[in-house]
């Protein structure tokens, strides 16, 4: 990718799909999030109206009915919900898992899936790779498919597959092979797309998980499910990584998700800096006030330029793996860090569930932990990047 191109591609705002996106999101405002966050709800008509838009289809490949958009824009669009008060949780994990099929998915897949999730008949928001014993050690995890005449298999378990009870299909990783059996940690992964409506009941047991946060998050049991195999996706005992571009992706919209959390923590900090009056000043004439919110303002703005090149690089199919991660890890701290000096600056209203700041600051917290956590990033880094030894 050349140096031009990049740069061209850095500036990428499309400001037609934020000002639609953010039309969209005025007619969700915060007392329907305050609602769904107190009943554990999962947003229906937010997730309608983004669908009838086509913007849950901004991936999908224009001959199967979606808009055939860059990941740039999708992150836009992520990052608008967000900066407008909302929560992409919801539904943006029919974005990122778009990577793995698109990328290594059959002709016969993409054409009997793809129109009918670009049209919003079928959802596509789970992803079932994180397992109870391997947490972030996904070439470790235990679940097994194995081949059975003219299908697969499954047995085994996975944790913290938020949107299971709300999709229609899911993208699985179980191994295929032993890990004993194989040369490489990676090797003996196979990736595979489960219909949900027919596995629910007949091998799939799904149960939600109560969190601090409305994410919709659940455990899903696998007993003896049987799947076609044409289910596969890509080449067995390769979908460590098949999946890696759908992880790739995931790191990046998150970063957008972070970003917009961080500048509408900036913008209700500094509306209310100026307008809060105490001892007879505006209360961001304290630089005590003042200064952490510039700050968070410039934290945002150079992670920013991270995320922009990470989505640069996935667009162009150039390797982006450190770039997708390190735009997380920038944007996830900034948005923090901006949660933090809101907060602060609401000093107790913040707490008056009225006012959304507790709502978003609990939210955005998630950023730190999941889908990666902060700590793993950085031993990426340390080993892959700067090629110090394996730290874990």
């Amino acid at each position: 990718m050349s140096a031009s191109t990049l740069s061209m591609d850095l500036g990428r705002d499309f400001p037609e799909i934020r000002d639609a996106v953010a039309r969209i999101c005025t007619g969700f405002p915060g007392e329907y999030w305050r609602r769904l966050d107190e009943a554990r709800a999962y947003p229906e008509e937010f997730v309608a109206a983004l669908s009838g838009a086509g913007y849950l289809a901004a991936l999908i490949p224009q001959e199967y009915g979606g808009a055939g958009l860059p990941l740039r824009a999708a992150a836009v669009i992520l990052e608008t919900i967000h900066a407008s008060g909302g929560n992409a949780g919801a539904c943006h994990a029919q974005m990122y898992v778009m990577g793995t099929l698109l990328r290594h998915g059959s002709d016969e897949q993409k054409e009997r899936y793809l129109p009918a999730i670009a049209a919003g008949k079928l959802r596509l928001q789970a992803f079932g790779v994180t397992e109870p014993s391997t947490g972030s050690d996904t070439t470790q995890i235990k679940t097994r498919a194995e081949r059975d005449g003219d299908g697969y298999v499954v047995h085994g378990q996975k944790i913290w597959t938020s949107r299971a009870l709300q999709s229609d299909l899911m993208l699985l990783l179980a191994r295929t092979e032993p890990a004993s059996a194989t040369a490489r940690r990676a090797e003996g992964l196979s990736v595979f797309l489960v219909d949900l409506r027919q596995a629910v009941g007949n091998g799939i047991e799904i149960r939600p998980i109560d969190t601090m946060i409305n994410h919709n998050t659940t455990e899903v049991f696998i007993d003896g499910l049987r799947i076609p195999a044409d289910a596969l996706i890509g080449q067995e005992g390769q979908g460590f990584r098949h999946i890696l571009d759908g992880m790739n992706a995931e790191r990046i919209l998150i970063a957008a998700e972070a970003l917009g959390d961080a500048r509408y923590f900036i913008d209700r900090a500094t509306r209310y800096a100026r307008d809060r009056q105490v001892f007879g000043q505006p209360i961001g004439a304290n630089q005590g006030v003042q200064f952490p919110i510039a700050r968070c303002h410039a934290e945002t703005e150079a992670a920013d330029l991270m995320a922009r090149k990470a989505s640069a690089l996935f667009d162009a199919q150039e390797p982006c793996g450190a770039e997708a991660n390190m735009a997380k890890l920038l944007a996830s701290e900034a948005c923090w860090h901006a949660a933090e000096s809101c907060f602060q600056t609401f000093g107790g209203f913040a707490f008056a569930r009225e006012y959304d700041i507790e709502r978003k600051w609990r939210e955005c917290r998630l950023f730190q932990t999941a889908p990666i956590s902060t700590n793993m990033i950085l031993a990426y880094l340390g080993q892959h990047v700067l090629g110090m030894p394996r730290s874990y």
